[in-house]
């Protein structure tokens, strides 16, 4: 049985959401899942995983939360390789570039992505929370 790890940032429970969703598609798929806040997360953490889902909102100028998010993520980010990981999360403003930004950021310290990233305007709908579960499928 793989274990999934549901890394979440939310200001509005929009990506909340999305997290719910992404570990319920990897339990439907047999994964032992754990949903961790940010705040409770670290790169410590991450060997215990095979997959994980780290999940932020854009903030600002469409880009990470950067005093809890941004800072656990980057501590993660040199342990994922040979990871599965996959990226989601909510926007209220802009076109996404902050998730484009941030798949090409991971792409590039050699984070092997499982799908490609889910994104939504504000509260997920049915179409993004199915994504959720696909991903959360991948993961697992």
């Amino acid at each position: 049985m793989s274990k999934v790890a549901v890394v979440f940032w939310s200001g509005t429970g929009n990506t909340e959401a999305m997290a719910d969703k992404v570990a319920e598609g990897a339990k439907e798929a047999g994964a032992e899942v754990s949903v961790f806040s940010a705040e409770d997360f670290s790169a410590d953490k991450v060997e215990e995983f095979d997959g994980l889902a780290f999940g932020c909102p854009a903030m600002g100028d469409e880009e990470l939360e950067d005093t809890i998010f941004e800072p656990m993520y980057a501590a993660c980010e040199p342990k994922l390789a040979g990871k599965k990981v996959g990226l989601f999360g909510s926007y209220g403003w802009g076109d996404g570039e902050w998730m484009r930004t941030w798949e090409e950021n991971a792409k590039g310290a050699g984070v092997s992505l499982v799908a490609d990233p889910v994104l939504c305007n504000e509260e997920p709908d049915d179409d993004a929370q199915a994504a959720c579960q696909d991903l959360g499928k991948a993961l697992a």
